[in-house]
């Protein structure tokens, strides 16, 4: 397997539409932070990180449905840069997701961050995904 993120988002796209209440991703450091952005963001219940001895580790996370019709919060979850064609913006170059409804994942030169803090913190980066 060659990306990583790619195979992280379709476990989390495969995970809701088979209504999974959890899944389980092997760790790596970005994937903890776009992990941890979702859960700020409110498009997961929970998350942990289990460290294993000799091994990458898991990230055990939850997914969030609205209770009555068992709605997903996540209703798309997709790649933007990928090993081919990477995507790189400039500060004042930033994407808008569904209006400013949903979410770019950056990398910046800052760490992990939304679209909307790289834009507080007039930084770039590569676009991971886009969340919404």
């Amino acid at each position: 397997m060659t990306d990583s993120i790619a195979d992280y988002l379709t476990r989390v796209r495969n995970a809701i539409k088979a209504r999974h209440r959890l899944v389980e991703i092997p760790a790596s450091g970005l994937k903890k932070e776009i992990t941890r952005i979702l859960h700020e963001k409110g498009y997961i219940l929970n998350y942990k990180v289990e460290e294993t001895p000799g091994h990458q580790g898991l990230i055990k996370v939850a997914l969030k449905y609205n209770s009555p019709a068992r709605i997903p919060a996540i209703k798309k979850i997709e790649r933007a840069s990928r090993p081919g064609l990477r995507r790189y913006v400039q500060a004042d170059n930033l994407p808008r997701v569904l209006n400013g409804l949903g979410i770019a994942i950056m990398s910046t030169s800052k760490g992990v961050m939304t679209d909307k803090e790289a834009k507080t913190q007039k930084v770039g980066g590569e676009v991971i995904c886009y969340v919404y």
